[in-house]
């Protein structure tokens, strides 16, 4: 005869709940946003190397950008879906803040000292950078809007289910 003790198993035993439809589409948004970050890198990357780059600078670079990215990539999967709740304040305050002002201090910065829209060179790759970096944006800016619902706000908030052993 077996001694251990048996108990009823409930759902939470079995499986873990779901995030609210708030959280799975604010998860796919932070991914949007790393991805297109990786996207402009490559284009970075690609644009630099016709120019004669230094070797160990461009390597620098992307060493940073993939630890970065790599990082954020972890803080998403790992703590934001499940609703850690410093990940979410992590991913407001780095993305939302560092983030958009590092995406958009440049063609702010244009826009104030030339503002000439027929001096772009409206090439495939300019076109290919703004598109990414509108989609970058828009999905920084979408994925706090999802993070602050109120379905999320609930699941970050959410106390952790006590188990009986």
């Amino acid at each position: 005869m077996n001694s251990t003790k048996h108990r009823e198993l409930t759902i939470h035993d079995v499986a873990r709940p779901q995030p609210p439809l708030a959280v799975r589409g604010a998860t796919t948004l932070w991914f949007t946003a790393v991805g297109a970050g990786v996207a402009e890198s490559v284009l970075g990357v690609l644009g630099a190397l016709g120019d004669g780059p230094s070797v160990v600078g461009l390597l620098v670079q992307l060493a940073f950008r993939a630890i970065v990215y790599g990082g954020l990539f972890v803080v998403i999967d790992r703590y934001f879906r499940p609703g850690v709740r410093w990940s979410r304040w992590l991913l407001t305050g780095l993305l939302g803040t560092v983030g958009i002002a590092s995406l958009l201090i440049g063609p702010i910065g244009w826009l104030w000292h030339n503002g000439d829209f027929g001096t772009l060179d409206w090439s495939a790759s300019f076109i290919a950078f703004a598109a990414i970096r509108c989609a970058h944006v828009t999905a920084v800016v979408s994925a706090i809007a999802l993070s602050f619902h109120p379905d999320a706000n609930r699941w970050f908030s959410r106390r952790p289910v006590r188990r009986t052993h």
